[in-house]
């Protein structure tokens, strides 16, 4: 694949050449257009592997969707603009441990392979560990259903790599639900198996905190809503996260950088 390089920018089909961008990448592309036909790729025999891959990305696109439904709330100032294709090639690294089911069918089975989801920066450019280095714990209790954030007191300036101009910050602690998800021979797609508890979640943050004063010791606690004790076909996905303000007046103003949030623990 050819990169264009000059300072035509187009994009379309100019004779048998296809000019293109390509999301999250800069400068623009060029490729030779043909390839099969969409009906080749659906029903010809030497398209079969082709099948089975398409099948299982589109799980594991859906699945990573789940996880970022779930923080909703909160995952647009957090995210950087390929979250989404990060998402989709964990879970697709979980779908090939599967040794159970034939290939294009296999399982995304989560709940035996959390580690993968362990650590996450949803911001691959703005890291917490380079932003937040204040001393913290996270517990979680037997039921999985709530959990604590827990940092002791400490001092802001010397332990926050805030934004310019930022005067004030808040943490965020988070519980979100992702399903394992299977093939359904009804639907013809893959289901998460839990879809009651699927994408369920709850996010609390701590009060507006000034940058320039000694911060006391805070403890949030997330606990999932309506009293549900998670199956075992799903997993808890714990986020720890921070966001930066600047305050005029009475009123405190979101800043659209420096936010951050990570997977710290999945259960």
């Amino acid at each position: 694949m050819a990169r264009q390089k000059g300072v035509l920018k187009y994009v379309g089909t100019l004779g048998d050449v296809r000019h293109f961008k390509i999301k999250g990448q800069e400068g623009y592309f060029a490729g030779m257009v043909g390839g099969p036909s969409g009906e080749q790729v659906l029903s010809a025999p030497e398209f079969e592997r082709t099948r089975e891959n398409m099948n299982e990305f589109g799980a594991c696109a859906k699945a990573g969707k789940s996880v970022r439904t779930g923080l909703s709330q909160i995952v647009k100032q957090m995210s950087d603009t390929q979250v989404a294709g990060r998402l989709t090639a964990i879970m697709k690294k979980i779908n090939l441990e599967d040794q159970t089911e034939a290939r294009g069918y296999r399982k995304i089975e989560i709940t035996t392979q959390r580690n993968y989801l362990v650590g996450f920066e949803f911001d691959k450019n703005t890291s917490l560990n380079g932003i937040f280095n204040a001393p913290y714990s996270v517990t979680h209790d037997p039921a999985r259903n709530t959990a604590d954030f827990v940092i002791p007191a400490f001092n802001p300036a010397n332990l926050i790599n805030a934004p310019a101009g930022a005067t004030h910050f808040r943490l965020i602690h988070t519980l979100s639900v992702v399903s394992d998800f299977a093939y359904n021979a009804v639907t013809n797609s893959y289901d998460p198996i839990d879809t009651a508890q699927n994408e369920v979640s709850d996010v609390q943050f701590s009060g507006f905190l000034d940058l320039y004063a000694p911060a006391t010791a805070t403890t949030i606690t997330a606990t999932l809503p309506n009293g549900i004790t998670p199956s075992t076909d799903v997993t808890v996905l714990q986020g720890i996260g921070i966001e930066f303000y600047q305050k005029v007046g009475s009123n405190y103003y979101l800043f659209a950088t420096g936010n951050c949030l990570k997977i710290e623990d999945a259960f």
